[in-house]
């Protein structure tokens, strides 16, 4: 059952607005939400004013400072900080003020840079993280961990969710600082108006990577925000993978871009592959409904759409 009220912190993002979309179909469900403007999620002291007045009954952290590898590697003291302090400032504020039920969400860059693969969750913290994005990843860490702990020691439901590489409605198109499928097709795109005849992807293009449509995450958070006994800790992704010079055609097909595609080995790879085993969700009774081809002609039809509407994302926010 789910609960009456929820807070969904990041709302204006990917994650969070698609999370607000999805409720929206619950009728018995309040969703609550505040702007940037309204509340700074990594004040801590604004923060608990606003659970003493709002008093939800559960929350769902989507916020975070994300990026892709470019972004990861040149910030990472932004990276932990920004997400440390948001983390701590509302689940301390949660429990604080009786809040029995956080669904975290973290991300599957969590896990070791050579785990084996499809990565179960019990890889955590069994070997070295990727250095390109260590920084996010241990804030990641410390946020699933601080959930575990709480539940531990205190017997509040407070859990985590490890989505893959998302992608869908609202996504950032930053384009130094934007994940790797946006920032594909933010360039796909301007080649294509442009006539350029060729487009050079960052890298060797043979990392393996899994992508999932930011719409089904939602539905698996609702999923185990409803759960009576959820895992402290789930994968969320769709458990197929393909190679990002792979992933560069399928984006170019969908675009309609016909020049030629090369890569930069110059530029660093990042981890070799990262797929996630989603056993223990699916075990739960959730699985991912759209195919990453459906997802990509959903994606440039609301890229387009916002692009027309002027309210396409290009800046590195929360």
């Amino acid at each position: 059952m789910l609960p009456k009220s929820i807070f969904v912190a990041g709302h204006r993002g990917m994650v969070g607005s698609a999370v607000c979309r999805r409720l929206e179909i619950e009728k018995n469900v309040e969703t609550i939400t505040r702007c940037r403007a309204d509340l700074d999620l990594g004040n801590a002291a604004e923060v608990r004013h606003f659970f003493e007045q709002s008093r939800p009954q559960a929350v769902i952290l989507a916020a975070a400072l994300v990026g892709g590898i470019h972004a990861n590697n040149a910030y990472p003291v932004e990276f932990m900080t920004e997400n440390l302090r948001v983390e701590l400032a509302v689940i301390e504020a949660a429990f604080a003020t009786g809040v029995s039920r956080l669904l975290f969400l973290g991300s599957t860059c969590i896990y070791p840079r050579l785990a084996p693969q499809p990565i179960s969750e019990d890889q955590l913290l069994t070997s070295p993280l990727e250095k390109t994005n260590e920084a996010y990843a241990l804030a990641k860490i410390v946020g699933l961990k601080l959930c575990e702990y709480y539940r531990r020691e205190h017997g509040v439901i407070y859990h985590s969710a490890m989505p893959t590489n998302l992608y869908g409605k609202n996504d950032n198109y930053h384009p130094a600082n934007s994940h790797v499928l946006p920032a594909l097709l933010s360039r796909f795109h301007a080649a294509k108006e442009s006539g350029l005849e060729e487009v050079v992807i960052w890298g060797t293009g043979s990392p393996r990577r899994e992508f999932l449509y930011v719409d089904d995450l939602a539905d698996a958070l609702v999923h185990l925000i409803g759960l009576a006994d959820p895992p402290d800790w789930v994968n969320v992704g769709s458990g197929v993978d393909l190679t990002i010079l792979e992933l560069a055609h399928k984006i170019a097909k969908t675009v309609g871009y016909q020049g030629k595609i090369s890569t930069d080995p110059s530029k660093p790879d990042g981890t070799p592959r990262k797929q996630t085993n989603i056993s223990l969700i699916r075990s739960t009774g959730w699985t991912p409904k759209t195919s990453l081809d459906q997802g990509l002609e959903e994606t440039y039809k609301a890229f387009l759409s916002e692009k027309l509407a002027g309210t396409l994302r290009t800046s590195q926010n929360k």
